[in-house]
Order: structure tokens, then C-alpha cells, then sequence
């Protein structure tokens, strides 16, 4: 919602009526059209009609400046991603008065991404190769391993045969010495690969090679310890190392197309221990030469970003500022001359001035020799709807809004929502301990809202930010009802003064108000403390909270209805003041009003009527005595006249209204085919915006139908609109009942055990259960029936709320928004 705007030309902000509106046109030359626009947005209070909306966004004029605005905003998204991943931050202070040429933008976020495309390359080429040398290192250890335990059993065995065969006789066939020697030349040469596979691929990395190959292989594996950073991927990973030893060519091209498709990284090796160590150490000194080369590459990207961070938020405000500019220039259209461009928005009466003002600034100065033109043009389309709000009464704006949003200079209900929203939230929660608690939380919102409002929020801390004066307001009426209710935390204190009862003897001490006498004034304010913990406490306050339930959802629907009233008195409609609001006044307050009168008669009296029985037999045996149930002289007369009114204002209501509007229609359109033409401009702007819908045809039926279900909604409603309120009464009680069982089941019960550690966790579990439950959920929850009553009983009663909202053209949330 926007926010008031100063000004001396600025009238008195008015909540009741949105602004007045008029659809202005603006022709501008080429040569200052982008200032222009760029001047409005700084303005924001013209909203432009798209006039090229049958164009695609290829065929508009400045679609290659928006292209070239999208490239820009890439490259941007593209530094803050970096700037994200290098944990750099941007500086967030915009300096204010430096304006920065677009181009100069453009080609230096060409050169910067150039530079860090290029470092980044560069990185990651030497990440890489690190990556390799780290896994190759790895191998090498435990390669090593492998061979040099092999190499040793194999030294081991052959000693032992040498030393076997020198205790033999040495007296040796000539043809095995020849066979051995045969033997020895036929032998096939095997051969190894060794690389690095996933762990948990390893297992049927080894099945596929032992299959492939028909069990013609020997492998031998091995764990790493620390997970490693894969080279490929960038990601770490655990992994195993593999020798693979096979025979023949067509084994290893097998192997390797199985090692390509597991993702295994093969390395050389050699069987040699002289060239192992050779390679191990060339493999240490250039991993340390890697490293170094690294964290330079690394400093420099990041003395990069910073250079980038400190102008970050200029550009990236600078180039939504240029798309927003370009994207409200393609809603204007060419004139036949394609000199000028023609544009066509709504905007608030008052601001037709400082409009003007910023067309002629833009005209000076981008040295335009033709300055723009600004005209009013008359419409029958309806205008969209603009309240202008402060920080205070936005948020009660906005509850409004998400029910609907105004009709042009309809009323408006949040004038008295701002009062009477909190004070129904607090009927239900009242408690002036718990008041106390949540007027404590928002005032540290609003006392540190310069630094919230800068900061980006989580969704639910938003959300109370946003409505921290709301919460303010039902904090402050939630202590005045708590004190009403004479609740604090469930506990009653007299704070006004004494309690006006006594006890009579010692038996009226025990949870009863049998032998109370009254020695005192009554309580000053509020509800006697000595009624708390008493056995009448429940039914006297259900009749109180409820009674009082009754008056107050009578009242609200009243003034619902006087609202409806002040409507057709602005919009100067006589048939819905008569057949209209006359009606549903005498109906509601035939019934319900009088039930009110009865329940306020009855307090002042102390009768013993009852008041259900009254209502009951008002309308099944009106013409009965009612004996001990009448509270006022000629009660019967009085209820006999107020239902005979109830039920004459149903057809008052239903039947005439459709009538007169056939014929004030027939009355307005009589003879008008030989009507006098208007003035060439008006007719052509009444044709263009949806031609002759004065001239549609009038359908009885369906304003009957409407006006039926209108009659049939008011009536039922009237009694579940009533009925609808008691919803006070019952979050009351259920309120206090929580608060009551958390005080005695939790707090007072682990007192009584004498046992500090006992104590202390009655004590957490009594706080954790009075934030949790009672000041979180039960407060969502009235909130919530607020909302509804609102909504439903309140507003039904004359809020259309079928507008759309003003949105002007402003740079004001440019810089907060996402793509």
C-alpha cells in the first residue's frame, strides 16, 4: 500500500473515500520520453494502461533495450551468486545523488564478467589438477602396499624353495632342467591397471569385471579413510582403490570401457620401487606448488569481488531502474509520426500539478525543443481504487484488502476496523498479564523498526513486522478487557479496590458465594475479584460474557448497516436508502436490537426473566401473557407491533426495488434512438471503452433473482450473524479456563510439593505452556474468529469490494524485488 505523499499540494489524507481519480493521457516526444518516465516513477501516482497489449513483447518498440537490460540483470545474478559462494558480501548503502550512465554499466559489467569467467576458468583447471594429483597420491600409497607385500611373500617363497632344493639330491633329470627352461619361455606376461572407483559402486564394480572377463582377472582392493574431492564432480566422495591384473589385449580394452562407465579414475603405476618413491615425491612437491597457485587465484578472485560488492547494489538498482523504465515506455504507443509517443493512465486529482511539473522538468532537461502534453479525458471505465496510508494504518488496510479491495469511493471499512478489529480480538483474549507479554514483543519491533525495515526477514517474522501495529492495538485492548475481566495470568487482583463482599461465618470461605453479604460500594471497575474460584464464578460470567457478546455483534451489525446507508447517500441512490436500508434497520432491530434493550433492562433491574423464553414465545405465541417473564409495562403490544414491522419489511425489502429500476431504465432510455448526438470526442471515448453499455438490455429476471437471494441472505443472516458472535463468548471462556488449569494444575501443584527441583520445572513448563499455547496459538486463534467476524458479519452487511488497487508506476520497491 502506498504510503501517504507529501507535499503542500497534497489534501488531508481521507481513510472513508479513496482518492478521486481522472484517466489522463500524456503525449511526450522521443527525444525526452525515457526521462519522462524515469521522473514519473520517482513520482509514482500514474498508473499507465498497456495500449499495445495485442503486441507481442518482440514487436514493441524498445524491445532491444529490454533484451539488452535482461543481459545486464544475468551478468548481475551471475556476481551476486559468486559473491554468495565466496561468503562477500555487498555493500548495501546506495549513494544517494550519483547518477551512473547506463552504458558505462553495460561495459563494465561486460569487462568485469570477462574477468572472472577467466579467473574462475583458471581455478578450476588447477582445482582439478589437484584433485588428480591428491588421488593419484593416494594410489600410489596404497598401491604401493599391495606390491611391496606381494614383493615380500614373493622373496619369502622363493627363499624357501632355494633353501628346499639345497637339502634335495642334487642328481636332477636333464629333461625337467629342459622342461623348466621350456616352461619359462611360454609363460604369458600379465598385465595391471589400478585406479579409483566409488565405494558404493565398488562391490559391483568388481562382479561386472569378473563376469566380463569370465573370472580370467585378479583384483585386489582397498579403503581410503577420508572422503576425497572427486575431480570430475567437484563434490566429495568416498572411494576405494582397485588393482586389476588381466591377461591378453581384448581383457584390458574390457576393463577400461567398464572403469569408463563406473566413473573410475585410472592413474599409472609403475612395478618398480625405485620409480614408486621417484613418482611420490614429484607428486608431493607439485601438489604444494598447486596449493600455492591456488590461494593466489583465489585472493584475486576475491579482490575482484570485492571490487564488484562495493558497486553491486548501484548497478543492480540502476539496471532495474532502466528495465522498469522501458518495460512502462513499451505500454505507450507510437503517434503516426513516430515522433511522439502517446501514453494513458489513472491517476489521483491532486497529483495533476506535480505531474505536470515532472513533464516540464524532463522536457528541460533532456533539451527537448517541444515540451509534452497533458489532458484529461473522460471515461465511463472504472477508475481503480487509492487510499493513501501511514505506517500505522497500513496493516489494517491490508486486512481489509485481502477480503477485497474497495470499490471507486466506496466506504471503507478500515476506519472503523482500526478500533473495533483489536477491540473483539481482546473480548476473546482478554487477560491483562497475557496483554502485558505481547505489548512487550511489539514494542521491541517498533522501537527498532528503522532496522527491521532495512533487513531481509524470515516469512513469519515478516509477517508480525508487518503487522506490528496491529498487535500493538490488541496488546493495549487486551489489557483493558483483561482488567475488566479482572484476569492477570487467570489470577483476580483488586486493584481498584476492595471486594464489596464479605463473608457472613466461616462456611462461606469454601468455593461458594452462599453466606457472602454486601458491606462495600460495588466494584469500581470491572468484575469483583470475590467471584474468581467461587462455585457461581461460571455461570456468572457465561451470562455476562455472553449477554455482552449479543450487544456488542448487534452493535457492529447496526453500524454495517448505517455504512450501507452512507454509501447510498454518496452514490445518491434513493432506492437503496427506502427499500434498502430502511428495511434491514427495522428488521435486525425489531429482533435483535430489542433483545439488546431487553438484556440491558434486565441488568439495570435485576429481573429474573427469561429472556430465552421471551424471544422464543415472541414469535411462536405472540398473543400469550407473559406473566413473571415481562420486564417493562405493555411488553406484549411492544413485541406485537416490532414483529408485525419485522416481517412487513421482508416484502419491503424483496419486492419494490426491482420494480423501480425497470423503470428508471425504461424512464432513462426512453426516445433514445432520436437522441442528440454528443460532442465527436465524447462519444468516440465512450465507444472505445466498451461501446453503448448504456444501451444493454435490462433483465428483470435477473435483478429479481439477485435481489431474492439479497433478502434471503439478510434474513438468515441476521440470526447466524447474531449467533456467530457468541464465538466471543466462547474463546473468552476458553481462554480463561487455560490460563486457570496452567496456573492450579502446573504452577500451584509443584509448590505444593515442597521440592525445589520440582519447582523449577513447574515453573518451565508453566512458561513454555503460556507462550506456546496462550500467547501463540490462542492468540492466532482469535485473531482469526476477529478476521472472520469482520469479514463475514461485519462487512456483508454494505462492502461490495469489487475494485482493483492503484497500482502506480514507482522505483520505490525496484531495489527490494526479485526477477
Amino acid at each position: 500500500m502506498a504510503e501517504s505523499h507529501g507535499g503542500g499540494c497534497c489534501p488531508p489524507m481521507d481513510l472513508m473515500r479513496s482518492e478521486p481519480m481522472q484517466l489522463v493521457q500524456v503525449i511526450v516526444p522521443m527525444e525526452s520520453a525515457h526521462l519522462t518516465v524515469s521522473y514519473l516513477g520517482d513520482l509514482g501516482l500514474l498508473q499507465f494502461k498497456d495500449l499495445n497489449s495485442e503486441k507481442s513483447p518482440f514487436q514493441r518498440t524498445y524491445a532491444a533495450q529490454i533484451k539488452r537490460c535482461g543481459e545486464m540483470a544475468r551478468k548481475i545474478r551471475f556476481f551476486k551468486d559468486q559473491m554468495s559462494k565466496a561468503g562477500v558480501s555487498p555493500k548495501l548503502i546506495l549513494e544517494k545523488g550519483i547518477d551512473i550512465d547506463f552504458d558505462d554499466v553495460e561495459v563494465k559489467l561486460d569487462e568485469l564478467e570477462s574477468e572472472l569467467v577467466e579467473i574462475n576458468a583458471n581455478n578450476d583447471k588447477l582445482q582439478r589438477s589437484y584433485n588428480e594429483l591428491v588421488e593419484y597420491k593416494l594410489l600410489l600409497d596404497k598401491a604401493g602396499e599391495f606390491f611391496a607385500s606381494a614383493h615380500r611373500s614373493a622373496t619369502a617363497q622363493q627363499s624357501e624353495i632355494e633353501s628346499q632344493q639345497e637339502g634335495e639330491d642334487t642328481l636332477e633329470s636333464p629333461l625337467l632342467q629342459e622342461d623348466k627352461s621350456i616352461d619359462a619361455t611360454k609363460q604369458v606376461k600379465l598385465g595391471f591397471l589400478t585406479g579409483l572407483v566409488p565405494r558404493e559402486k565398488s562391490m559391483v564394480f568388481e562382479r561386472i569385471l569378473f563376469r566380463a572377463t569370465r573370472g580370467n582377472i585378479f583384483i585386489r582392493q582397498s579403503v581410503i579413510e577420508e572422503s576425497v574431492v572427486d575431480p570430475n564432480s567437484g563434490e566429495k566422495a568416498e572411494k576405494n582403490v582397485f588393482v586389476v591384473f588381466y591377461s591378453g589385449e581384448r581383457a584390458k580394452s574390457k576393463i577400461l570401457k567398464i572403469c569408463e562407465a563406473f566413473g573410475a579414475n585410472r592413474y599409472p603405476f609403475s612395478e618398480e620401487l625405485g620409480r614408486q618413491s621417484q613418482m611420490m615425491t614429484e607428486v608431493s612437491g607439485r601438489l604444494a606448488e598447486l596449493k600455492t597457485t591456488i590461494s593466489a587465484g583465489l585472493d584475486q578472485r576475491n579482490i575482484l569481488l570485492e571490487t564488484i560488492g562495493d558497486q553491486f547494489e548501484q548497478w543492480n538498482h540502476k539496471v532495474r531502474k532502466e528495465k522498469a523504465i522501458y518495460h512502462t515506455l513499451n505500454m505507450l504507443s507510437l503517434d503516426v509520426t513516430k515522433k511522439c509517443l502517446v501514453g494513458e493512465g489513472w491517476s489521483p486529482v491532486f497529483a495533476a500539478t506535480q505531474i505536470q511539473d515532472a513533464l516540464q522538468r524532463a522536457a528541460v532537461d533532456s533539451n527537448s525543443q517541444v515540451g509534452s502534453i497533458l489532458q484529461v479525458l473522460r471515461t465511463k471505465e472504472m477508475p481503480p481504487t487509492f487510499f493513501r496510508t501511514n505506517k500505522f494504518t497500513t496493516a489494517f488496510q491490508e486486512i481489509v484488502d485481502a477480503y477485497g479491495v474497495a470499490k471507486y469511493q466506496e466506504a471503507n471499512p478500515t476506519v472503523f476496523t482500526i478500533v473495533t478489529f483489536p477491540f473483539l480480538f481482546a473480548v476473546m483474549f482478554g487477560d491483562w498479564g497475557h496483554g502485558i507479554c505481547i505489548l512487550l514483543a511489539t514494542m521491541y519491533l517498533i522501537l527498532r523498526e528503522k532496522k527491521f525495515s532495512s533487513q531481509k526477514l524470515g516469512d513469519i517474522m515478516e509477517m508480525a513486522f508487518g503487522g506490528r501495529y496491529v498487535i500493538f492495538m490488541m496488546s493495549l485492548f487486551s489489557i483493558y478487557t483483561g482488567l475488566i475481566y479482572n484476569e492477570f495470568f487467570s489470577i483476580p487482583y483488586p486493584l481498584f479496590a476492595s471486594s464489596a463482599y464479605d463473608c457472613r461465618d466461616t462456611a462461606c470461605s469454601e468455593a461458594t458465594t452462599i453466606g457472602l453479604i454486601k458491606t462495600r460500594d460495588t466494584y469500581p471497575f470491572g468484575v469483583d475479584p470475590v467471584w474468581h474460584g467461587t462455585r457461581s464464578e461460571l455461570p456468572f460470567l457465561n451470562s455476562l460474557k455472553m449477554k455482552m457478546s449479543i450487544l456488542l455483534g448487534v452493535a457492529q451489525m447496526n453500524l454495517g448497516i448505517m455504512m450501507s446507508f452512507f454509501n447510498a447517500k454518496f452514490f445518491k441512490s434513493a432506492v437503496n436508502i427506502w427499500f434498502q436500508f430502511v428495511p434491514q434497520m427495522i428488521f435486525l432491530n425489531c429482533l435483535f436490537g430489542y433483545l439488546s434493550v431487553l438484556i440491558i433492562i434486565k441488568w439495570c433491574t435485576g429481573s429474573q426473566a427469561d429472556l430465552y423464553h421471551v424471544m422464543i414465545y415472541m414469535f411462536l405465541s405472540p398473543m400469550d401473557d407473559l406473566g413473571e417473564n415481562q420486564l417493562f409495562p405493555n411488553q406484549k403490544i411492544v413485541q406485537l407491533t416490532f414483529l408485525f414491522l419485522a416481517l412487513v419489511s421482508v416484502p419491503w425489502m424483496l419486492l419494490p426495488k426491482p420494480f423501480i429500476l425497470k423503470k428508471q431504465h425504461e424512464a432513462r432510455h426512453e426516445g433514445q434512438a432520436y437522441a442528440q448526438l454528443d460532442e465527436t470526442d465524447e462519444s468516440l471515448q465512450v465507444e472505445t471503452n466498451g461501446g453503448g453499455h448504456g444501451h444493454e438490455e435490462f433483465e428483470f429476471s435477473e435483478i429479481f433473482v439477485h435481489q431474492l437471494i439479497h433478502t434471503i441472505e439478510f434474513v438468515l443472516g441476521a440470526v447466524s450473524n447474531t449467533a456467530s458472535y457468541l464465538r466471543l463468548w466462547a474463546l473468552s471462556l476458553a481462554h480463561s479456563e487455560l490460563s486457570s488449569v496452567f496456573y492450579e494444575k502446573v504452577l500451584l501443584m509443584a509448590w505444593g510439593f515442597n521440592n525445589i527441583f520440582i519447582l523449577i520445572i513447574g515453573i518451565l513448563v508453566f512458561i513454555f505452556a503460556t507462550v506456546g499455547v496462550l500467547l501463540v496459538m490462542e492468540t492466532l486463534s482469535a485473531f482469526l474468529h476477529a478476521l472472520r467476524l469482520h469479514w463475514v458479519e461485519y462487512q456483508n452487511k454494505f462492502y461490495e469490494g469489487d475494485g482493483y488497487k492503484f497500482a502506480p508506476f514507482t522505483f520505490t520497491l525496484v531495489g527490494n524485488e526479485d526477477e
